[in-house]
């Protein structure tokens, strides 16, 4: 491996294509209605608060429910 010399001028590095804040938020956006449609299946879909019938989303979220600290029973 060859090092550089103390005169050397360091290797340029090539520059970071910026992303605009137009172009990334409805990716955002698309994140964030998802994550908190996820959150209130896990953490609220039971009981009063249930927009599905029966007990079918409960039980496929069950472990999750338990691992996030969420109480069920």
């Amino acid at each position: 491996m060859a090092y550089p010399a103390a005169g050397d001028a360091p290797a340029a590095r090539p520059a970071l294509p910026t992303i605009p804040l137009s172009e990334l938020a409805p990716f955002a956006l698309f994140g964030s209605v998802l994550a908190l449609l996820l959150l209130y299946f896990v953490g609220a879909e039971q009981g009063a608060v249930s927009l599905v019938g029966g007990s079918y989303i409960h039980e496929f979220v069950h472990d999750a429910r338990h691992l996030l600290g969420f109480a069920c029973h």
